[in-house]
């Protein structure tokens, strides 16, 4: 299997980026292929940089197993837009941000439209509260587990079972 870059992001890199992030890290790591991808998060805007992820999607990440309290906020940088096979934005306000610093043909996508299929946003959930990143962290499951179905990697059952790649 060739090793892909995965690139989430949203608007500080403290919310929803970081949970993508440490959600499809967890996926792979079942799937047995952590050596297979990379995957990072970044935010449109740097003024959470250094900063833990939103104390609450570390809350929400806990209660589901994964523990992201190590990840520090970045702002994206010039570089990502290389470097990273793909780069999902949570919304299309951040997707219209990397737009305008990418380069053509960058492999920039919006999240829902790639791994959910719906084209929805996923919404900020910064000014919410622990309900919204809940359902922040299942639209992210969801979409994170179709993204590897798509890279051809099955989901580990929910038993701790090991999965295969097709």
């Amino acid at each position: 299997m060739k090793r892909i870059s995965i690139l989430f992001v949203c608007m500080g890199n403290i919310c929803r980026s970081p949970l993508a992030e440490g959600i499809l890290r967890h996926l792979v790591a079942e799937a047995g292929l952590t050596g297979h991808f990379t995957i990072d998060s970044a935010g449109t805007g740097g003024w959470h940089e250094g900063e833990p992820p939103d104390r609450r999607s570390i809350a929400t990440a806990k209660s589901h197993g994964i523990d992201i309290s190590a990840q520090r906020a970045r702002r994206i940088r010039p570089s990502d837009l290389s470097d990273f096979d793909l780069i999902l934005a949570m919304d299309r306000q951040n997707l219209a941000a990397l737009g305008k610093s990418a380069r053509p043909g960058a492999n920039i996508h919006l999240f829902g439209e790639i791994a959910l299929r719906t084209g929805e946003d996923i919404p900020d959930p910064y000014y919410g509260g622990p309900d919204g990143f809940e359902l922040v962290y299942t639209r992210l499951l969801t979409g994170c587990s179709s993204l590897l179905e798509a890279l051809g990697v099955e989901r580990a059952s929910c038993s701790g079972n090991t999965s295969s790649v097709r």
